[in-house]
This record gives C-alpha cells, structure tokens and sequence, in this order.
C-alpha cells in the first residue's frame, strides 16, 4: 500500500509549476468536487473503479484544516456471483498546508471514519460496514485567488480487516471567505532612482541620476559633488574641490592647490606647471618682479634680479675684474680703476698723475730711479780689487756704457779689527781702488765716478767671525741713471 501512495504524492508534487499568486486562509470555507480512482487490496474480491466524491473544509488557521469527505465508488465482484457493490466512505480529515502564501501548496491529511458496500441482491447480510483511517497527502495549485487544482492520494485502512485500499483523485477547489491578508502597498520610491523612500538618504534625486545602495548620487571620486554635477571627475582623493567638482585653485593661476607649490601667486602672472612664476633667466627671481631680465645662467642677482655689483662701481661682479673698488672711484667697462696714465696705479692712488709712458713707479705711481748694486770684497788690511771680481766690475761698466747719463756713488767698508781713524782711511783707499780700476780697465770717466769710505760703519755681517768680517770689507756702488723703465 505504501509503495503505491508515495510514488502518487510525489507525482502530484511534480505536476504542479506556478500559478495564480493565492493564500490559504484562517476562518476560510471549502468546496471540493473531485473525481479519480479507488482500488481494492487483497481477498476483498472487489474490482478498482471510478470513484468520485466531494469534501467539505474549514481553516482553523492558515496552516490546518478540517475537512469532512464523502465519496462513491460503484464497482463490482471480481469472481463469483459478479454483483454490482455500491461503496460508500465518510470521513474526517485533518490537513496540514506547507508554503501557505504561495500558489503551489503541498499538504498532509489523517483522518478517521466509516465504510459501506451494498451488494445488488438486496441482502443485508452481504452489505459490509466498517470503521476506517485514512493518511496521505496533495497538493492545491492556485489558478485563481480562490480556485485551485487539487491533487489527492490516501491510503484508506479497514479497522476490521488489514486491508489498505487507496484513493487518488483530482478535483477543484473553491475557497470563501476567511481573514484575507492585508496586501501590502508596494514601497515607495518617490524619485524613481530604484531605492524605496525608507532606505533612500538622498530622496529628491534627479531623474536618470545614477545611485548607489543608499539611494545617493554616485561619486565616483569621493569628493563631494556627485558624477552628474561634477566637471572634473577623476579628482584624487583627499582633494578640496569647488561646487563644480573641480580642485580649488585659490590664485587662479590655473594650476589646483594641490599641485600648486607657490600658492598665492599674484594675479594675471604667468606660471609654469608647478604653479610657480615663471623665470626666464633662472636667477630666482621671477619675471614679474625682474628688473633685469636675460641674467646669464649662474649669476648671482640681487632681490630685484639684477647681477650684484658688491662694490658699486656700476660693473656687475661677473664682468668685474677688480671687484672691491672703494666707493666713488671711476671705473673702466670692466670695473677696474681708471689709470689715466698707464703706469699700474689708479688715478685714485696716483701721487703722479703724468709719468711718462714706460716709466717704473712706485706704489705712488711715481717713477722710481734706476739704482744698480756693485759688491766687491777685499782681504783682510787690503784695498787691491781681486781679479775674481772683474765680471762683477765688468757688468758695470757695460751697464753705465749703456745708460751714459748714469754716475756712480761708490762706498768703501772694512770690519772692526783696528782703530777707527785706521779703518777710514782703509775704506777710502778701497773706494778709490774700485774707482781707479774702472777708469784704468774699463775706461770708464772718472767725471762719472765718486769714492767715498765709511770705516765700519753699516756692516752687513757679524764681525764676531771671520766669515761676517769678510763680508764687512767690501766696496759697494749705487748707480743712479734716471727713471727707471717698466718691464716688458
């Protein structure tokens, strides 16, 4: 019996697809006509026939209800005399409804009732009653709010006799009455923009506006102004924008603070990319406020971009070859000190403004005499010139031969050994031996030449030795020729 009302139940489970949106219903009313089939189990010698019926319901909740069935199978003896059977059954059931809002709605039933066949020969000792239990299931499909298709199999117990008949029928169902749900407005979404009014944080959002989850306005950068106002998506984040979406520039010199490395940059001043004013020479300082524009590169510049001129001679201190010059002092097209007369020495300095062209000077600027130095030295208590002194003597006498304005001072010396009286007249003898030896050898004037001693005076050595007493006996010579000429 089992075997053969699961096989059925699950069927009636797969017949069904989707249908009419219906409930099932508290308090609900019932009719259900129905038609199908009924057979017989074991020795009851009863064939299976048609059966048909109708079941009455009521719902004590949206879940479970009661029904009372009546149904009619006329059938027959399968053997023997081959009597027409009239059987009867009527029973109560309780049904339990699974899926109770939608429009497929399985269910299980168990009941309880009665049985009665009555046989055509009219004799009431062949007629059968008998006590029954019924189990089994269906399902309702819903066509219509309160139309359904039923499905029903039951396994039908004799109480009497172990007999398990089954019952499977197909019927409609019509539903009255009962406590209808309160069908729920669909949520409102009063600008349309997919997220009803009760989640949407941005109600009021324009038409066609793309949102997110909750209802707002994408922004696909995060900043603050959603994609449909924003004209300048892409902004990184962190950025401050404007009401359009766009970085500040607070300068307005178009380039964003946030890549702005020189915010505050005057109006209507040109800028390169970084937002800084531009500095055509790349002095550091900008163009707006350059004064002299076109710096060579690597010239240092004052506050205004001009070269510094650290002396302030009006040459800038890259073009000034004399940087350093004092205050007021003219200068020459490279900064230098004005040198009127060509001689090395500022005019600012120049003692003599007017020396001759080729003149040496001093420090003054003014020319120096030519003097030549001549050293002889002598032996101990001699005034006779040593031949090994003839170059040095030599190179005199060819230097007054070539300057023949020149004369010549010289000046005898001894050392400290003997009186003073003594060695006066020694160096004296040595000035007019060095005298008479130009004049004799090298034929120079004697016009030319003065001798003159001076004893020990002026010594230029120790005449505590013999070496720096050597070096006191001496003749030296001072030539004055006139000025001195500058050296090429």
């Amino acid at each position: 019996m089992k075997r053969t009302v699961l096989p059925c139940l699950v069927a009636l489970s797969v017949v069904a697809a989707s249908g009419a949106h219906a409930e099932m219903r508290k308090g609900a009313v019932s009719i259900s006509p129905f038609v199908g089939g009924y057979t017989f189990e074991g020795d009851q010698n009863l064939k299976g026939k048609p059966t048909f019926g109708i079941r009455a319901g009521y719902g004590l909740t949206k879940s479970l209800g009661l029904e009372g069935v009546f149904g009619f199978t006329p059938t027959e003896e399968s053997k023997g005399r081959n009597l027409d059977v009239d059987s009867y059954t009527y029973r109560l059931e309780g049904l339990y409804h699974f899926m109770t809002d939608s429009s497929f709605v399985p269910f299980l039933a168990v009941g309880a009732g009665g049985i009665t066949q009555n046989f055509s020969d009219g004799s009431r000792y062949d007629d059968r009653n008998g006590f029954i239990a019924t189990y089994g299931g269906g399902v309702k499909y819903f066509l219509a709010e309160d139309v359904a298709l039923r499905g029903d199999v039951r396994g039908i117990v004799d109480i009497n006799n172990p007999y398990n008949n089954v019952e499977y029928t197909l019927g409609l169902t019509y539903q009255f009455g009962g406590e209808r749900a309160v069908v729920k407005a669909a949520p409102l979404d009063s600008d349309g923009d997919g997220v009803i009014d009760s989640l949407d944080k941005c109600p009021g959002t324009p038409k066609g506006v793309k949102v997110d989850k909750d209802g707002c306005p994408l922004d696909t950068d995060g900043d603050g102004v959603p994609d449909y106002l924003d004209k300048c998506p892409g902004t990184p984040a962190g950025v401050k924008v404007d009401s359009v979406g766009c970085p500040l520039d607070t300068d307005g010199d178009g380039v964003p603070d946030y890549l702005d490395k020189c915010p505050d940059t005057p109006a209507g001043v040109k800028v390169d990319s970084v937002g800084c004013p531009l500095d055509t020479d790349g002095d550091g300082v900008p163009d707006y406020l350059d004064k002299c524009p076109g710096t060579p590169a690597g010239v240092k510049v004052d506050s205004v971009g001009c070269p510094l001129d650290s002396d302030g001679d009006g040459v800038p201190d890259y073009l000034d070859k004399c940087p350093g010059t004092p205050a007021g002092v003219k200068v020459d097209k490279v900064g230098c000190p004005i040198d009127t007369d060509g001689d090395g020495v500022p005019d600012y300095l120049d003692k003599c403004p007017d020396t001759p062209k080729g003149a040496a000077v001093d420090k003054n600027g003014c020319p120096e005499r030519l003097l030549i130095t001549l050293l002889v030295e002598f032996d101990f208590d001699k005034a006779v010139v040593k031949p090994e002194f003839d170059d040095e003597l030599k190179k005199l006498s060819d230097f007054m031969k070539e300057h023949p304005d020149a004369t010549a001072v010289l000046e005898g010396y001894t050392d400290n050994v003997g009186s003073d009286n003594y060695n006066q007249k020694l160096s004296e003898q040595r000035a007019e031996a060095v005298k008479k030896y130009l004049v004799d050898k090298f034929g120079i004037s004697a016009k030319r030449l003065s001798a003159k001693g001076f004893g020990e005076k002026n010594p230029v050595a120790s005449n505590d030795t013999e070496e720096g007493r050597y070096k006191n006996r001496r003749v030296v010579a001072n030539i004055d020729s006139g000025w001195k000429k500058k050296k090429k």
